[in-house]
């Protein structure tokens, strides 16, 4: 599938917090992070912006020239950095004060991140509701996980939903031994992908479907 593909900059965060905003509304994990809607209306593009920006201070986020997906990347060193990641608190603070799921959410998910080899971290990608299915996904991370290979560094991504895991698997990603449960909530699955991998059956077709946090 052809699309042009650029690098967002500041100028583009608005547009961006909104696409992040509407792909990832009714996902499980912002669901069990904001359990009402009408306050999760309120907040959760607040809190997918502080993904946003660390993405656009430190790492790179891929956007389709049509604005339609996006995919924040971050490169992980081998040796994690001395002072303490504040991100967790935060995207708590920022979005939602009084929610500790806001925070709890990034505790557990870094309590199992990898360490020790240096990698790509896909922190979200994005697909506009009104245009899954159509390839996007797969059209957008095509070209990261190419120069993955050429570069000789793994890849790594929590997924939201059994769904999308099927789908990762078909780029190439497999599980960790670290799945991740939410307390009463939903499971996310850490994936894994070493550079050059295939997965079974190729890339599909629908693997931006279903976002993955």
């Amino acid at each position: 599938m052809g699309v042009r593909i650029r690098q967002a900059g500041e100028r583009d965060r608005e547009a961006v917090v909104r696409l992040l905003d509407e792909a990832f509304m009714h996902d499980p994990v912002s669901g069990w992070v904001f359990p009402d809607e009408a306050h999760r209306r309120r907040v959760h593009g607040v809190f997918l912006g502080v993904f946003l920006d660390t993405a656009l201070a430190e790492g790179r986020v891929d956007l389709i020239e049509d604005g339609t997906a996006a995919a924040l990347w971050l490169h992980v060193p081998a040796e994690a950095p001395e002072e303490a990641d504040d991100t967790p608190a935060r995207m708590r603070e920022t979005a939602d004060p009084d929610n500790e799921r806001a925070e709890l959410i990034g505790r557990l998910t870094g309590a199992v991140h990898p360490q020790g080899r240096a990698h790509e971290y896909l922190l979200l990608i994005a697909v506009s509701p009104d245009r899954q299915g159509e390839g996007l996904g797969t059209a957008l991370l095509g070209p990261a996980l190419e120069r993955c290979d050429r570069e000789g560094l793994p890849a790594y991504l929590e997924a939201s939903s059994a769904r999308s895991c099927h789908l990762y698997r078909r780029m190439g990603f497999a599980f960790t031994d670290s799945a991740i449960r939410l307390p009463d909530g939903p499971q996310m699955w850490p994936m894994w992908r070493e550079p050059g991998a295939r997965g079974s059956g190729g890339v599909g077709r629908d693997a931006g479907r279903t976002p993955a946090p």
